[in-house]
């Protein structure tokens, strides 16, 4: 999560992780339960749900526009505004997105830790 990386960009143990920008105790303890490989995993899996959730937002946001350029609908733009699309959601999700990911983080690492109970 962005609230538990420091300013060289690594991880930061003694920041407790925020949740609706409050501590999480409940997200900390479960963190302490799962494995580093796990919480990238889990990381990984969060910003791609986001960024295919951003990629369907994208695609109906562009879907409806007519005219000349990059989105009208010319014969050739159909594939390359959905490649235009999936580039600028996974983008979008990798620079923190709408917030989406973080949520999908906190429940994966929660099950994750209830799991290893």
């Amino acid at each position: 999560m962005d609230s538990m990386i420091n300013s060289a960009g690594m991880p930061n143990k003694a920041v407790m992780p925020l949740f609706n920008g409050r501590p999480d105790p409940l997200l900390q303890d479960a963190l302490k339960k799962v494995s580093p490989e796990v919480q990238a995993k889990a990381k990984s899996t969060a910003t791609d749900f986001e960024a295919m959730f951003l990629n369907s937002m994208f695609s109906q946001m562009t879907s409806g526009l007519k005219g000349e350029g990059p989105f009208g609908d010319t014969p050739g733009t159909g594939a390359w505004r959905s490649m235009l699309t999936d580039q600028y959601s996974k983008n979008f999700a990798k620079a923190g997105g709408v917030g989406i990911s973080n949520e999908v983080f906190r429940t994966l690492i929660l099950q994750q830790a209830n799991r290893a109970s």
